[in-house]
């Protein structure tokens, strides 16, 4: 009897974690199934990068994963029974339910219009493929001298911005945000982003909120119109709604609150990671939506899950910060250290040298993503059958 275990979603975590199992446990002893919309894998951390018109390299899931035991499943999550343990899902042949013992919620996060008016029907956002590929055509049809106008002064609104200003310099680009430029970086690296953004030529607009987006222009709360042929939203990440919709313990923005482990408090046979958990960090702070926090929980989860399952110790990885990595373009970045709960010290990492440190940190990310079972020793392990019993048990009676 194989241990059904279903990991849904398969961006960096989702697939991080399927690929982490698959080199924990025996094949004869487990099934994991992982469920996705799209067959290839997304560099969530380059969406900047395609919407400025460069190409990406294609890393088709039925390559990464094969010979791994690891089983796609194209199709869209609609909902999960946590109490009978099951996933429904929409695919080319229709929709049908996927039973689980452990499930494994990735579903990550979308963009966040914050309920300012027209934001939805008139700003572009970079949270997904389809998104920047749809601002990516937008931008390649405007001509010389149109305002884009980015809002949101965070990591990725950073990137952003930059990214157009470099690959397109006809147009003008400007920045929409509620705090200083990079407020939160040391001395070191606001000076830095600074002068990036001044070689750039694009205008900052600090200390502004936006209120309002329309066809062609963004208003502020300071009564201000700013001309927008394209208005770019970057103002933070919203959970997948499904979550909320189920019988888990939540928390109000819709995350899953999770204990060390990245173990549902309310479900044990559930895990989440990535954006879709409320894991706290160092200083008992909740851990941000990020690449950087997604990926260790992804481990997390995946060892404890296979602990539990061979009778192995559980991990106690720590959930912590060294850096903050953002690319002002492909030749200038700026790398802020940071301490264990995230906050920027003196010491920063800027210019060329810090535009290849990022390089190489993505591409170490995908990498890991696209070779799940290399890298780290194989250690797979015999799952307990009395364990695996008994998830199956407990769901036939219920």
């Amino acid at each position: 009897m194989q241990h059904r275990i279903i990991v849904i979603g398969a961006g960096y975590t989702g697939a991080t974690a399927a690929g982490r199992l698959a080199k924990r446990l025996r094949r004869e002893d487990v099934a994991i199934t992982l469920v996705n919309t799209e067959p290839d894998f997304v560099e969530r951390v380059r969406m900047h990068q395609l919407a400025a018109g460069q190409d990406l390299e294609p890393r088709p899931f039925s390559e990464m994963f094969a010979g791994t035991g690891v089983e796609l499943k194209l199709g869209e999550v609609t909902g999960i029974d946590v109490d009978r343990k099951t996933v429904a899902v929409i695919d080319a042949n229709g929709a049908e339910e996927l039973d689980y013992d452990s499930l494994v919620y990735a579903l990550g996060s979308g963009w966040h219009t914050q309920g300012v008016p027209g934001t939805a029907e008139h700003s572009h956002e970079i949270a997904g493929r389809p998104g920047a590929l749809r601002l990516r055509e937008r931008l390649a049809g405007l001509g010389a001298g149109q305002p884009v106008v980015v809002v949101g002064g965070g990591l990725t609104g950073l990137e952003a911005a930059t990214e157009i200003a470099e690959s397109r310099p006809d147009l003008d680009v400007a920045l929409a945000a509620r705090g200083g430029l990079g407020d939160w970086l040391s001395p070191k690296g606001r000076r830095h982003l600074r002068k990036v953004f001044d070689g750039l030529g694009i205008t900052v607009h600090e200390h502004t909120a936006v209120t309002g987006v329309e066809a062609d222009r963004v208003a502020t709360a300071d009564g201000r119109s700013v001309p927008a042929a394209v208005t770019v939203w970057t103002t933070g990440f919203a959970v997948h709604p499904i979550a909320k919709a189920t019988a888990l313990e939540v928390t109000g923005t819709g995350q899953i609150v999770v204990d060390g482990t990245m173990r549902s408090v309310s479900h044990p046979d559930v895990y989440a990671i990535g954006d879709a958990a409320m894991a706290m960090g160092p200083g008992d702070k909740p851990l941000r939506m990020s690449c950087a926090s997604g990926t260790p929980t992804a481990w997390q989860a995946a060892d404890a899950i296979a602990a539990r399952l061979t009778g192995g110790k559980l991990p106690n990885a720590p959930l912590r910060y060294f850096n903050q990595c953002i690319s002002l373009g492909r030749k200038e970045g700026v790398i802020q250290y940071v301490t264990a709960d995230d906050r920027a010290v003196r010491a920063a990492l800027t210019g060329r040298l810090a535009a290849v440190y990022k390089e190489l940190v993505c591409k170490g990310a995908a990498w890991g993503v696209a070779n799940p079972t290399l890298g780290m020793p194989t250690r797979r392990r015999r799952v307990v059958q009395e364990r695996a019993r008994a998830g199956s048990a407990v769901k036939a009676s219920a």
